[in-house]
């Protein structure tokens, strides 16, 4: 096994690369080789900071024999394409999260992985923060007793972010479930095992202006009993992470008198301003987060027999039967380390993380799940649920 660093190509170099960005910096395991992205800016920016070859597809980096292994950045929509051109290349993969829109063709990504022998990892997503891990470890010891119920929520202005049309179409993958939900999902699936059984949910479109869904709520059982609540709303003039400290989703300190800036911004604004105006967020454009904290996806709170564990930006606070405690999750050397963390042991260990594309598949399924439960009123089956590594091992 060597040591040498993973060279690692990137495909799209927009706003989820960014988030990235300070995680690549700081760690020495991985070295940014090539990329691939539409607009020339992009791409000399890229050649500029990190050298190497910024290609106009990403078929062209696929080709590049110096890459060991591909994130996929780009477009819920395209993420299909990419999987596929990396696996054909026999690159191994990170890709962002949803791993596709379609049920169909997220199938067909997991497959033609297995087939090229080349891991899929579905992320980042809220699964990999410390705190989540730590928590699901906590859990899974058996200390605390029996999970009982989750309470996952989140109240953000996301809809009001500025977007591409596609982003306000839900077809394509645009709107909360698949962005947004799915973090909510890949958390509450993570501290249950993963073995979702039924799925209760309703939406909310309530903007005829941003014609998506923009909010849900849900309640889904799991294999053992649990059962989570998940609420939704990137409608929200209630900011929650005011219940976490005040500290932001990207692990940001929450800046005073920002209140109201996203809808700010969008005001007088028409699509083509908006389309260019999301733009100002990609690499050689925007500018990335300067995070203190781990990252989190809103309060989350989890009911076990003898505790109750209540996620933080910074570790988990135990509410035990006569005493209250806090352990802490070690933040750095950046926000995302732990995402890292899976592509090196996958690459240089052959060790799969929980977030495989068979994970990435199940929190897929459950997406799909709420809007036909939203749809039909009626609670629906999961189907293609899948336990996490520990629970494969001693289950």
């Amino acid at each position: 096994m060597t040591s040498d660093p993973v060279r690692l190509g990137v495909a799209g170099l927009g706003r989820a690369f960014m988030l990235m960005v300070p995680t690549f910096d700081a760690d020495a395991r991985v070295k940014l080789t090539a990329a691939a992205a539409p607009r020339a800016e992009s791409r000399a920016a890229f050649e500029e900071q990190y050298g190497g070859v910024a290609y106009p597809t990403v078929e062209d980096l696929c080709a590049d024999p110096s890459v060991e292994a591909i994130y996929i950045a780009t477009p819920h929509q395209m993420h299909v394409d990419h999987v596929l051109a990396a696996a054909r290349a026999g690159k191994h993969i990170l890709v962002e999260k949803p791993l596709a829109i379609s049920m169909e063709d997220a199938e067909t990504m997991v497959a033609a992985a297995n087939e090229a022998g080349v891991h899929l990892i579905v992320g980042p997503s809220h699964s990999f923060d410390p705190p989540v891990e730590l928590a699901a470890q906590l859990i899974a010891s058996g200390k605390f007793g029996q999970l009982r119920m989750i309470q996952a929520l989140n109240y953000t202005d996301f809809l009001y972010r500025p977007r591409r049309p596609e982003e306000l179409r839900t077809e394509e993958g645009g709107g909360v479930l698949f962005s947004q939900a799915i973090h909510q999902i890949d958390v509450v699936r993570r501290l249950a095992g993963g073995m979702g059984e039924k799925i209760y949910a309703m939406t909310g479109a309530w903007d005829p202006k941003r014609p998506t869904e923009g909010a849900f709520t849900a309640l889904m059982n799991f294999e053992g009993g649990c059962v989570a609540n998940l609420t939704y709303s990137g409608y929200a003039h209630f900011d929650s992470d005011i219940w976490m400290n005040d500290v932001g989703e990207l692990g940001q300190r929450k800046l005073a008198g920002a209140y109201g800036d996203a809808r700010r911004a969008l005001m007088a604004l028409d699509p083509d301003d908006e389309a260019r105006l999301k733009t100002t967020r990609t690499f050689g454009s925007g500018k990335t987060v300067d995070a203190k904290h781990n990252e989190h996806f809103g309060p989350v709170i989890a009911l076990c027999d003898r505790a109750d564990l209540k996620l933080t930006p910074d570790g988990v606070e135990v509410f035990g039967d006569t005493e209250r405690g806090f352990i802490e999750a070690t933040f750095g050397p950046a926000p995302r380390r732990t995402v890292n963390d899976a592509l090196v042991a996958a690459v240089r260990q052959n060790k799969a993380p929980v977030q495989t594309g068979a994970w990435g598949l199940a929190s897929l399924e459950v997406c799909h799940a709420i809007l036909q439960s939203a749809s039909t009123g009626q609670p629906v089956d999961l189907r293609q649920q899948c336990k996490t590594n520990e629970e494969e091992q001693t289950g």
